[in-house]
Parts: C-alpha cells; sequence; structure tokens
C-alpha cells in the first residue's frame, strides 16, 4: 500500500475505533447499529476498507452518537487550492455580520443586484469556481445591506434567497466547506424564505435545508423537512424544482437504510422529466433537471447501494458533454470514475474518468473526499501502470494524497 495513503487510511480506522472504544461498545454491536459486518467494521478500523459511502457513514456516526464529519475529516488539499479557503472564511464572516444586523455592504439598486446574482449563477455553472469566489462574499454583504434599507422588500428578499439557494450553498458545498457552514447558509435562506411567505420561495429554501441535513446524518429531520415541502403546481415554470424535491425522497429512503423505497421517487422523477426535462431550459426559481441530472441521481443511488455496475450501465446511457452545468458534466465522470474503480479490471478506465471530470471542474474533484479516497484505494492496486499510473499519481498528488510529485 502507498504510504501515504496507508497512512490516511489507518487515520481514519484508528479515529473510528478510538470513538468506538470511547463509548464502550463492542465491535460486533457497533457493526449491527450501523447495519454492516463485523468483519467490514473491522476492516474499516485497520484502514483496509475506504470509508466512502454516504449511507454508511451517517450510519456508522450513528452508531457511535458523532456527527459523520468528525469520523472522515482530513485536512483540505493545499495544492490546487487557489483562494477557496479563504473564500469560504469570507463567506463566514459575511454570515457572521448578517446575524450580528451590520452586513456592512453597499446599498445598490435591486436591478444591479440581481444583475450581480444571475452573473455569479452563470459562473457557477460555467465552473468558474475561482471568479465566483473572488465576487461572492462582498455580494452577500451588499444583498442583506440593501434588504436592511426595506425597500424593494419582497423582491430582495426573494433575491436573497436565490443566492444562497443556488450559489452560497452549491458551492460552499462543491468547494468542500464544513457541514455547519453550509447549515448556516440554508437556514439564513429559511429565515428569508419564511419572512418572504410564498410558496415556492418557501420550497425552494426548504429543500435547501432538507439536503444539508441529509448529507450532515439527521436524516429523520431532513425527512421530514422534505414532507413538509408544499409544492406549487408542476409547470414548465416550476419542473425543475419539483424533480429536485422527488428525486431526494430517493436520496432519504437509502440513506435510512431503505433501499426498496427509492425506486418509486425515482419513477415519479423520470416522468416529470419526460414531460418537462427535455427542453434544457431552468425554470422560474433557477432550478434545471432533466435526463443528465436524473442519470446523475441514479448513479449515486447505485453506488450507495454497493451497485457499481449498475452505475456504470446508467453512464453508458448518458451524454453529460453538450450539458450547460460544468457541475454536473464533472459529476457524471465522478461517479463513473467511482463505480469503475470498484469493477475488476476496470481501473484504467477509472482513471481516465477521474481525469475527465478533474479537466472539467478540478475544485469538485480535488477536494471531493470520496474521489480522494477512490484515488487512495487506486493507488494500492499494482494494475494501474504506465501512462494511467502517472495520471493517477498526478491527480492524487494534485488533490493531497499524496505528499510527493511523480513522474514517470
Amino acid at each position: 500500500m502507498d504510504p501515504e495513503q496507508a497512512q490516511r487510511a489507518r487515520m481514519i480506522g484508528q479515529r473510528v475505533k478510538r470513538i468506538r472504544q470511547a463509548r464502550d461498545k463492542k465491535l460486533v454491536v457497533v457493526a449491527g447499529l450501523a447495519g454492516m459486518s463485523k468483519s467490514k467494521l473491522d476492516n474499516i478500523e485497520r484502514g483496509e476498507t475506504a470509508l466512502d459511502k454516504l449511507s454508511d457513514i451517517i450510519a456508522l456516526a450513528a452508531a457511535l452518537d458523532v456527527a459523520p464529519g468528525d469520523l472522515v475529516r482530513l485536512p483540505l488539499p493545499a495544492p490546487a487550492n487557489g483562494h477557496t479557503d479563504a473564500t469560504i472564511e469570507a463567506v463566514g464572516r459575511a454570515l457572521d455580520a448578517i446575524e450580528d444586523e451590520d452586513p456592512d455592504g453597499l446599498v445598490l439598486p435591486v436591478a444591479v443586484l440581481r444583475e450581480q446574482v444571475s452573473r455569479l449563477h452563470a459562473r457557477l455553472r460555467a465552473g468558474q469556481f475561482a471568479e465566483l469566489a473572488t465576487d461572492l462574499p462582498g455580494l452577500i454583504r451588499s444583498l442583506h445591506t440593501t434588504l436592511n434599507t426595506g425597500t424593494d422588500h419582497a423582491e430582495l428578499l426573494d433575491l436573497a434567497v436565490y443566492l444562497q439557494v443556488h450559489v452560497t450553498r452549491i458551492w460552499l458545498f462543491h468547494a468542500g466547506a464544513h457541514t455547519q457552514l453550509l447549515r448556516r447558509v440554508a437556514f439564513l435562506a429559511q429565515r428569508l424564505a419564511r419572512e418572504r411567505d410564498e410558496v415556492t420561495t418557501l420550497a425552494m429554501a426548504r429543500l435547501g435545508v432538507a439536503f444539508v441535513l441529509l448529507r450532515g446524518g439527521e436524516v429523520q429531520r431532513g425527512q421530514a423537512k422534505l414532507d413538509s415541502i408544499i409544492l406549487p403546481p408542476t409547470t414548465a415554470a416550476t419542473a425543475g424544482l419539483a424533480c429536485m424535491v422527488t428525486a431526494s425522497h430517493s436520496m432519504t429512503a437509502v440513506l435510512d437504510r431503505r433501499p426498496g423505497d427509492a425506486a418509486a421517487p425515482m419513477e415519479a422523477t423520470a416522468e416529470l422529466v419526460a414531460r418537462f426535462g427535455s427542453t434544457g431550459k431552468v425554470d422560474s426559481r433557477g432550478f434545471l433537471y432533466g435526463p443528465v441530472h436524473e442519470g446523475i441521481d441514479k448513479m449515486w443511488l447505485a453506488l450507495e447501494t454497493d451497485e457499481p455496475d449498475e452505475a456504470v450501465r446508467v453512464t453508458q446511457g448518458l451524454n453529460p458533454s453538450p450539458h450547460p452545468i460544468a457541475v454536473n458534466r464533472a459529476l457524471v465522470w465522478v461517479l463513473s470514475g467511482r463505480a469503475l474503480a470498484q469493477l475488476p479490471g476496470r481501473q484504467d478506465d477509472a482513471v481516465r474518468a477521474l481525469r475527465t471530470a478533474e479537466r472539467i471542474q478540478p475544485t469538485l474533484v480535488l477536494r471531493n473526499q470520496a474521489v480522494r479516497e477512490t484515488l487512495g484505494e487506486l493507488l494500492t492496486r499494482r494494475s494501474v501502470r504506465g501512462a494511467m499510473g502517472v495520471e493517477l499519481r498526478g491527480m492524487a498528488y494534485r488533490a493531497g494524497v499524496l505528499t510527493e510529485q511523480f513522474t514517470a
């Protein structure tokens, strides 16, 4: 096993073991509570099995009574970081200022703020993460400063919810920000939406809260939040939001260890996509959900339920190249790479897929914990050699999995 990867694996495994022992729980008890075999948990603690499935992380965290991030948190990679970490901190300070009722931004005309929010959302869709990061903290401050003036209040509330749901939360998630910061953004959007008190704005804000709750391991609260969403009538103007909410029920079922309940929501989502998802246009609230999004969700569900061959099958029916959102194009290749890495004889194809994803959106790939675990596993397999071995080690270095650059 590669020395750096072995160290990472031991770090996570030792952390799990220390927490279990501190809780005075036997291996077999924790494994049973987490819904996994004793041997699997033993392999995780010894660093021989990656803890890379969200459902496993959530179940194990619940069994040990800790936050999911406490099990797998590793330092973010210094290589390829740019000013991402600095922007994450700046966003946190902007949220602090908003909570202190002194956002200290500029008072701008609503038309200017609308154009700036639209521009940042376009940058996010195009995968221009660094350019977006330059302007995001200042826009958050200015939007809330203007909101505090009391003019154009309803329109500014809608705009603020849009910014937090569509731009800030999503950028922070793909930049690898801590779950607590994601929660603050989501709950801020929900507070603003409640003040606005309009059904569609409330629905999009509650979806954002449900997302961060589910990702943070609070599955029951996440399900309750999804159930609380009241959707407007489904038309072309609201179809993207409706698809997102419906598909999220499948995610909840898998995270709640009810994989059999995931099929029906995805079937309902597929029907909506067939009716409204062929145009490739966003709905009135900025959501876009079409065949590629449906495929991404199906691939994620397949990986979470230990069906990598099904994830690869779904990939073969997708053509992400013309998709307008760079993040989603990259996600198709990320999920494909993770799936291929688990299939015999497909390791080279896995490296190619992950490298394709990195070329499309490097920040998303290099700061993604599951990708980093996959790169680490691939490093241990001597079958990845030659040119693909060089590509693999290069990615691993850029992701912080290896501490020294490698050349052929």
